[in-house]
């Protein structure tokens, strides 16, 4: 069986580091950027996103980061993404240079979108990352928004999430394809997927109401799912936690989602 076109796996590091890419190209899309670099102690991370702001998420591990003539300074120090701790974050408005230098063992996260190049670079803080807990019983999942709707950017909006095994999350099915005013927000999507044991898997479906996309998509640690339109709820096994990075963008920066009217009697009960 081929896999899901919706399905973009890690490959070895390439010179830069970078492990995998989605670009708008690529995705067929017009907003989400998103790659993946895993950089060794000592190497250094180079770019520019042309007409794009970018989010660097030192997902794990300690970097210095510069943009432009700006020191940002160390950022990150979370041994894992699985750690009760908030990742490091920096946001560098579009077209400014950066620079990420690894002080030690770093896997970092280039979430870009369209933007303007006129706002200030800045970190991100921890204390602005609270972990949040939604849901209750099998759909408790922990939730830190890296730059939320209600922080500054043009475009980006960036999450973690951590689903505990045998739990659902982005649950019940929900959606956000669709621009009408106050009910729903039209916005591309990127799930980046870790799992703790990393041997083992989980499952994501993205799906319309139709059915004219309805993928059912086996999860592996380090692989990304997109979503560019549809439903998409993510299912994990027990024994196995389930961590996910979200960068979400489109014409509106509001996150407004409906629910898949067949499974919304789960949130009345």
């Amino acid at each position: 069986m081929s896999a899901s076109p919706l399905l973009v796996r890690s490959q070895a590091p390439g010179a830069d580091g970078r492990v995998l890419e989605v670009t708008p190209e690529s995705a067929g899309w017009t907003h989400v950027g998103f790659r993946l670099h895993q950089l060794a102690p000592g190497q250094t991370l180079d770019g520019v996103e042309p007409g794009r702001e970018a989010c660097l998420v030192v997902l794990s591990g300690t970097a210095r980061v510069t943009a432009g003539d700006q020191d940002l300074g160390p950022v990150g120090g979370r041994a894992s993404v699985f750690e009760d701790k908030a990742p490091g974050a920096v946001y560098v408005p579009a077209g400014r240079p950066y620079s990420v230098v690894a002080t030690d063992a770093v896997e970092l996260a280039v979430c870009t979108a369209p933007g303007q190049a006129s706002a200030q670079a800045r970190v991100i803080a921890a204390a602005e990352m609270p972990r949040e807990v939604r849901g209750q019983g099998t759909n408790t999942r922990h939730v830190r928004n890296i730059l939320p709707e209600g922080k500054p950017a043009d475009s980006l909006l960036v999450v973690e999430v951590i689903t505990p095994g045998g739990h659902w999350s982005s649950y019940p099915p929900h959606k956000h394809d669709t621009a009408e005013a106050g009910r729903e927000t039209a916005l591309e999507e990127t799930y980046y997927h870790r799992l703790n044991p990393p041997q083992g898997f989980a499952f994501q479906r993205v799906y319309t109401d139709d059915r004219s996309l309805d993928e059912t998509i086996c999860v592996q640690d380090g692989d990304v799912v997109m979503v560019p339109r549809g439903y998409h709820p993510v299912g994990a096994p027990h024994g196995y936690d389930l961590y996910y990075l979200n960068v979400m963008a489109g014409p509106e920066r509001r996150w407004i989602f409906r629910n898949d009217p067949a499974h919304d009697w789960i949130m009345r009960r």
